[in-house]
């Protein structure tokens, strides 16, 4: 990682000083063995490295500590507040893993993703699923599973309230499992607040304290599916309380929110 640039980003914090770190990774020559490694040993919840082709052409590669991923749209809006200005307010990319083609928008000082919806193949769910991956036998779910994706495939689940939603301690291996075999990204658990805002959590790790404190993705496949413009608040309990906003723009999503820099890591 010799004479790379490497920044860190805060995403989607509902103030200063919050929000899902990401860290953004400019000129470096890594191989993707490589860059997992740097991912793994840099143990945030996510990198996304530039790569720029001879053309010009911007290609955004994203990685867990576990895992390389398709999308993740908080690194996304790390990279587009690094990549944007107010000389260059919008920005076409693409994804290193399926080269999904992205559009990045600077507006009023906020950062937004559009991209398209992503077919899924809907599985066959067993009425008894969403007790055992969310360990809650007999729990009633307030609206049918579905899946969704604007790039990264999720398991929506709607609970009755945020009660509900914070109480929960899903059985994390099972939820691996299940999306391994249905090429699933996890579990995006959501609820109505009682003042009728939206608040989920996100459900892909084994590990309970790398829970996501925001998961753009997630809330761009929940406005897909709601067919509406969302506010969905997430990260509270975890101590980053964060807000994600998206919006429909004819067949396509914005997803998108604060991203300030934090320090050179």
């Amino acid at each position: 990682m010799l004479n790379t640039s490497v920044q860190q980003l805060l995403c989607f914090g509902i103030q200063a000083g919050t929000g899902n770190p990401a860290l953004v990774v400019q000129d470096d020559q890594c191989d993707a063995g490589q860059r997992q490694q740097f991912a793994r040993d840099s143990n945030q919840p996510a990198c996304v490295f530039i790569d720029r082709s001879a053309d010009g052409a911007i290609t955004l590669d994203y990685y867990y500590p576990h895992a390389r991923s398709p999308l993740c749209l908080h690194a996304t809006l790390a990279a587009a507040r690094l990549l944007l200005s107010p000389q260059q307010t919008q920005l076409q990319v693409r994804t290193a893993m399926q080269a999904q083609p992205l559009t990045l928008i600077l507006r009023d000082d906020q950062v937004y993703v559009r991209l398209a919806p992503q077919p899924v193949i809907q599985p066959d769910i067993a009425p008894d699923l969403a007790a055992r991956l969310l360990a809650m036998p007999g729990i009633a779910l307030a609206s049918a599973p579905v899946l969704a994706s604007v790039g990264s495939p999720k398991l929506l689940l709607q609970v009755a309230d945020s009660r509900t939603l914070q109480a929960l301690r899903p059985d994390l291996a099972a939820i691996i499992a299940w999306g391994k075999a249905h090429a699933v990204n996890g579990c995006y658990v959501w609820c109505r607040r009682a003042d009728g805002m939206l608040e989920g959590r996100n459900f892909n790790h084994l590990d309970p304290a790398m829970e996501d404190q925001a998961t753009g993705v997630a809330a761009g496949a929940l406005s897909l599916h709601l067919g509406q413009p969302l506010a969905l608040y997430q990260g509270a309990a975890l101590g980053q309380p964060c807000l994600i906003r998206t919006e429909l723009d004819g067949d396509a999503i914005l997803v998108g929110g604060r991203a300030e820099f934090v320090q050179a890591a």
